[in-house]
């Protein structure tokens, strides 16, 4: 009997033992469950590129200005007359620049205008750049003056090496040893009425605008740089 108690008490231990453990283990894990979630990461979006200008930004769709394309000149007037456009025009002997050229060349147009009425004079313009009257190379000497491309007068063998080689984009000077004109966007400014279908009365001589020559040659042909 006395073995048999002592049997009975240690199977009472062992399950009192399991109990508790199993009690701590259950506690552990209610305690776990109570325990707050870690939060994932988030992931970073991608970070755009910035850029400079929208896509279209300067396009002629969008409205700006193109690149290479120069902006349009201010409104016509009495004393700078302008034409839409890249190319001259002559009304009544009046030269009208056009919009889109340099102000170095429309300059030049609207200084031909202040001398279009002058006589011609032999060596007129030479001695100063304000003249009574003008000669060949002294009227091209006052455009590329009023142009900022001439610091002095020069005669017209001098515009033999005056500048670059060929013809210019929107200037360009033909001389020889005897005579010089210059053609300026278009137009031409001369003493010589020779290629002139329809001179005005009393405009045969001195400078006038006038139509382009179709024939050049015997000239050297010279232009500024950058024009």
């Amino acid at each position: 009997m006395r073995i048999r108690h002592l049997i009975l008490l240690s199977f009472a231990v062992l399950a009192l033992l399991g109990a508790s453990s199993v009690g701590a283990a259950s506690a552990k894990a209610q305690t776990r469950s109570k325990a707050k979630p870690r939060p994932q990461a988030r992931s970073r979006p991608k970070a755009k590129r910035a850029t400079n200008a929208p896509a279209n930004a300067g396009s002629p769709m969008s409205g700006g200005a193109g690149i290479g394309v120069p902006p349009s000149s201010a409104p016509s007037t009495h004393s700078e007359p302008v034409v839409q456009g890249s190319v001259a025009k002559i009304v009544d002997g009046l030269a009208y620049a056009p919009s889109l050229a340099p102000i170095q060349v429309q300059r030049a147009i609207w200084a031909g205008n202040a001398i279009r009425h002058k006589p011609y004079i032999y060596g007129g313009g030479h001695g100063s750049f304000n003249a009574a009257g003008y000669d060949c190379s002294g009227s091209v000497s006052y455009l590329m003056h009023a142009a900022g491309l001439l610091s002095s007068p020069d005669d017209s063998s001098a515009f033999m090496s005056w500048g670059f080689r060929g013809a210019g984009h929107w200037i360009t000077v033909y001389t020889n040893p005897a005579h010089a004109f210059v053609e300026i966007a278009g137009i031409r400014m001369d003493t010589s009425a020779e290629g002139d279908p329809s001179p005005r009365a009393g405009s045969e001589s001195g400078p006038r605008w006038r139509p382009l020559l179709k024939h050049t040659s015997g000239f050297v042909v010279r232009h500024p740089s950058g024009f």
